[in-house]
């Protein structure tokens, strides 16, 4: 079997890289700090250092939270570059810039490795589930060589294009997630202003063309007021802030997206960077002066 790296094993990381371990995969472990002693238990190995983990693996899997941080995993002192050679595989699953991503594919090929970019969404419910939604940059063949480790962390994995191309689908998915997220607040807010009970109007609305996940589980959220953390508003900020810039780059203007930007900036503000993204609401809570579920 291919000998595997993990490098950040955070909420997402800790339990995709469990499952490879599950399968029989060998497996070299880095994050900051300590590697989880669960895996470690289950047959990880700990290493001291990216440049470590990619002397010894054959994919290198890296799971952070930005940019900056793959970056660092790739480049900075002890980095994946110092070890890796011909023959061996980087696969970004972070969520980071699209163009970033193209320039670190660059630079890994001409060390003679190949490179993927492959983000994911589904959350941390999706990867202890092994179910998350991988969107994929690279050739054919790397994406065929490593799609047997994609299918022991998720579902729905699709090759998009070439490098890059996987960060493009992930920052469009966090345009719909996030105007979703705004479209069901104001929909449950008017709603409850207007003295229906939101609960029911959202059990109404499940049964017809208005059905959506969102509506489902962050709906219910927003309800019940449980904007504990599942996907940080602050990791959403990030990924708007991908998308903003991009469509800046290309000439576009995205005026939803900036709205979104905008009420999850209000959130931050007021200490909710913690907050699950649902928590998007309370920006339009507040400036209604009227919570959802409130007696009108």
């Amino acid at each position: 079997m291919e000998k595997i790296g993990f490098i950040g094993l955070g909420i997402m990381g800790t339990p995709m890289a469990g499952h490879l371990i599950a399968a029989g995969y060998p497996a070299y472990l880095h994050t900051v700090g300590e590697v989880p002693p669960s895996l470690v238990a289950a047959g990880g190995i700990a290493c001291r250092s990216a440049a470590e983990v990619a002397a010894q693996a054959d994919i290198v899997i890296i799971m952070v939270p930005d940019t900056p941080h793959v970056e660092a995993v790739l480049f900075g002192e002890n980095g994946v570059a110092e070890s890796i050679s011909a023959g061996k595989v980087v696969v970004d699953m972070s969520s980071i810039s699209p163009v970033a991503t193209q320039e670190f594919a660059q630079k890994i090929e001409a060390l003679g490795a190949d490179y993927i970019d492959a983000p994911v969404s589904g959350g941390d419910v999706g990867a202890k589930a092994a179910s998350l939604t991988i969107m994929c940059g690279g050739k054919d063949s790397v994406f065929e060589r490593v799609r047997p480790l994609f299918e022991k962390m998720g579902k729905n994995i699709t090759l998009v294009g070439e490098a890059g191309a996987g960060q493009i689908t992930k920052v469009a998915n966090q345009i719909i997630v996030a105007l979703t997220i705004e479209a069901v607040g104001e929909a449950l807010l008017l709603a409850s202003k207007a003295g229906a009970d939101p609960a029911r109007v959202r059990q109404a609305l499940m049964g017809g063309f208005a059905n959506s996940r969102i509506l489902e589980v962050h709906g219910e959220r927003m309800i019940k007021r449980n904007f504990a953390p599942g996907f940080r508003i602050a990791l959403h900020q990030k990924d708007l802030n991908l998308a903003l810039s991009t469509a800046r780059t290309l000439g576009l203007s995205l005026p939803n997206t900036a709205t979104c930007q905008e009420l999850f900036n209000s959130c931050a503000a007021r200490g909710g960077d913690a907050w699950d993204h649902s928590g998007m609401v309370r920006a339009l809570e507040l400036m209604a002066n009227f919570e959802i579920g409130q007696s009108a």
